[in-house]
């Protein structure tokens, strides 16, 4: 099916969606149910007659200005206006196309940040500590919610493992391309002779599955309590208030401690283990699609090394899309990691685009 093929569609089922809105004799679960689906297409056939509209009008004018009886004056002004709507035109059928891709149903969820230390000790548990704050920061300047849901921390204040749960809008849009394996090289603060160390932390970021999209069977968890303890093998609290959770089905295991509530404990267990399943029924649907795709921003596999932080020459690279910034303070901030995440976007957008051709 042609591009023009697939707008004329577009335009067809807005037509239809319209005349059947305006007849008013849907029931109220179909009505809501169309009432989505018009909403969702207004926007792209608002941007498609724009472009029609656009091509048609450059149409017109390349015949005033081939017209060998036309008015010079008129056939200068018909240039200017040529000229402008051929840099419109192009401009307007991307945005078109890419309203066209096929929409990620889990890019307006929120998100659950998991990040843990690699290879590397002390420094990387102290390096996923600093991933996690970064992570912190660009979720406020964004004017999200981030809440801590899980630390385990290492000796020298790091952490072996840090969950979070991010909340606003499109937060999985933005952040689904940060899982996989951060790299990191610099003097540890470990090192006395001042050589430069390379260790790692994993990201993973899921969609936060709500119960509609992940049933759990109470009959396949089994669910231990146990007492808190904090670093160094202290009592958080004296009640057997930690909740451990195990997925007989998957072997997934989730742990929550940080309320002094059992009952709350469970309820952000259930919420990161729902969440972890979402993301595997997604991953088992990727790689079915995968098969089929020449190119990809990363295989959001959790074992890809994604992007290396690169402290004494001050530079963030990353591997997928060959970008670095000679910036890396700004990005460890939250301020700059928008021009990478943009950047990936981008590429992504690029890749669907070539295989909708």
């Amino acid at each position: 099916m042609s591009l023009d093929e697939k707008f004329n569609k577009v335009l067809a089922r807005h037509d239809e969606l319209r005349d059947a809105l305006a007849a008013g004799t849907a029931d109220s679960g179909a009505f809501a149910k169309l009432s989505k689906e018009y909403s969702d297409l207004e926007p792209i056939a608002a941007a498609i007659s724009e472009l029609k509209k656009a091509k048609a009008e450059a149409a017109d004018l390349a015949a005033m200005i081939a017209d060998p009886d036309g008015d010079a004056e008129m056939k200068s002004l018909a240039e200017e206006e040529f000229h402008d709507l051929s840099k419109r035109v192009p401009e307007l059928e991307r945005k078109v196309q890419i309203s066209l891709l096929p929409k990620d149903e889990a890019d307006e969820k929120n998100a659950i940040l998991e990040v843990r230390a690699g290879t590397g000790g002390d420094e990387a548990a102290l390096f996923a500590a600093e991933l996690f704050e970064m992570y912190r920061r660009y979720a406020g300047l964004h004017g999200w919610r981030f809440e801590t849901m899980e630390v385990s921390e290492s000796a020298l204040g790091g952490c072996k493992e840090a969950i979070a749960n991010i909340t606003g809008r499109g937060v999985f849009a933005r952040l689904k391309f940060e899982s996989g394996v951060h790299r990191v090289q610099r003097v540890p603060q470990t090192e006395t002779q001042g050589r430069i160390h390379t260790s790692a932390a994993t990201v993973a970021v899921l969609p936060e599955a709500e119960e509609v999209d992940v049933q759990i069977d109470e009959k396949d968890l089994r669910i231990d309590v146990f007492r808190s303890s904090g670093p160094g093998g202290q009592s958080v609290n004296t009640t057997d208030s930690a909740v451990r959770i195990t997925h007989l089905p998957t072997g997934l295991v989730v742990s929550q401690q940080d309320e002094k509530s059992q009952h709350k404990n469970k309820a952000k267990a259930l919420k990161v283990l729902r969440s972890r399943l979402y993301d595997l029924e997604r991953a088992a649907k990727d790689a079915v699609r995968a098969a089929d795709r020449k190119s990809q921003v990363g295989s959001g596999d959790r074992s890809e090394r994604i992007r290396t932080y690169n402290f004494p020459q001050g530079r963030v690279t990353d591997h997928r899309i060959n970008l670095t910034l000679y910036k890396i303070d700004k990005v460890m901030a939250g301020e700059a990691l928008d021009e990478l995440i943009e950047a990936l976007i981008a590429e992504d957008e690029a890749a669907r685009l070539a295989e909708l051709q």
